[in-house]
C-alpha cells in the first residue's frame, strides 16, 4: 500500500516553504544526490542546505510539478520552471522510512545549459547560507 502522507507533507512544503517543517521532515542520516556533485551528500544538515537552498533558486511561481510516480516508500516528481529566461526540466526523485522522513533525495536536471545555470546558482545560494567566521 502507498503511503501518501510523506507525499502530501512534501507538496505542502513546496506550496508554504517552512525550513523547520523542512528540518522535521528529513531523517537524521538523509541522503541528497545532485546533479552538479559527483559524491552523495549525507546527513540531515547537509541535505536540509541543498533543499532549502533549492527552493530559494527553483521556487517561485513558475515551478510546478507536471507528472508523479509512485511506490509505496517512494516518488518521482516531475518539475518545470523557469529561471534566467533559460527552460529548466527535471525530476525529484524521492524515499522515504516507515516514520515518513525523507532518507533519500535525488535530483536531476536538463537540457545542459539548465544544469549550468543551476550549478552556479546553487554555489552562490550554499556559500550564502554559511555563516560568516
Amino acid at each position: 500500500m502507498i503511503d501518501a502522507q510523506p507525499l502530501a507533507r512534501w507538496h505542502a512544503y513546496i506550496e508554504a516553504p517552512d525550513h523547520a517543517v523542512l528540518w522535521e521532515m528529513l531523517d537524521p542520516h538523509a541522503v541528497f544526490e545532485s546533479p552538479v556533485v559527483h559524491t552523495p551528500q549525507r546527513g540531515r544538515p547537509v541535505v536540509h542546505a541543498y533543499l532549502a537552498s533549492a527552493d530559494k533558486v527553483l521556487g517561485g511561481p513558475d515551478f510546478r510539478y507536471t507528472g508523479e510516480w509512485l511506490a509505496p516508500d517512494s516518488a518521482v516528481l516531475e518539475f518545470e520552471t523557469e529561471v534566467e529566461g533559460i527552460r529548466i526540466n527535471g525530476i525529484d526523485m524521492i524515499r522515504w522510512n516507515s516514520d515518513g522522513r525523507i532518507v533519500h533525495f535525488k535530483v536531476m536536471v536538463r537540457p545542459l545549459k539548465a544544469i549550468n545555470l543551476l550549478h552556479r546558482l546553487m554555489a552562490e545560494q550554499l556559500a550564502a547560507m554559511k555563516p560568516a567566521g
